[in-house]
């Protein structure tokens, strides 16, 4: 069964070679140099740069509807057949922790929020999914504020400089 999985850019190269990712999804600062994993193919690696804020700030680059319509567009082309998805970003905590859910409801969209939601907060206590890019997916996938509320129900994760890495298993067999 495939599954998306989540680290920190610190975690990065030995995540990527203990799971063998078939695709990956760098999302960070635009000044945060990311050296791509050998067995990461360029063409399966997205790379999104912007700031973790909830609100736009001067100087800094908030979550947009093009970062969202760009990882939207690869998760749904990452061929689940191949392997997991891997997703990072700084930290571990918030930008990826937001695509993964992101990701989980876009690709099983009957998911119910609240306990996926729930299931994310298990498989990471320190998680705290970046509110805006949420709330981006919530009006882009038409969920009427549920991811909203669902990620506002888990609060604010653990205390931590980085996340542990994590895996989210995909409930649905991929489509061939």
């Amino acid at each position: 069964m495939s599954a998306i999985i989540v680290c920190s850019l610190a975690d990065l190269h030995k995540v990527a070679a203990a799971e063998d990712p078939a695709a990956l999804a760098t999302l960070i600062n635009a000044h945060t140099p990311v050296e791509r994993p050998v067995n990461v193919p360029e063409h399966r690696h997205l790379t999104l740069h912007f700031n973790d804020i909830p609100v736009e700030m001067p100087g800094l680059t908030a979550p947009g509807t093009a970062h969202l319509d760009r990882l939207l567009g690869f998760i749904q082309a990452w061929d689940r057949t191949e392997g997991p998805l891997l997703i990072h970003c700084y930290a571990g905590i918030s930008r990826s922790t937001a695509a993964a859910y992101i990701a989980m409801l876009t690709l099983e969209p009957e998911r119910d929020e609240c306990a996926l939601a729930a299931e994310l907060r298990l498989a990471s206590p320190s998680a705290t999914p970046n509110p805006r890019l949420i709330a981006l997916a919530d009006a882009r996938l038409q969920r009427g504020g549920r991811m909203i509320d669902a990620i506002a129900g888990i609060g604010r994760g653990a205390d931590a400089f980085q996340g542990d890495p994590f895996r989210l298993p995909l409930t649905q067999v991929a489509a061939i």
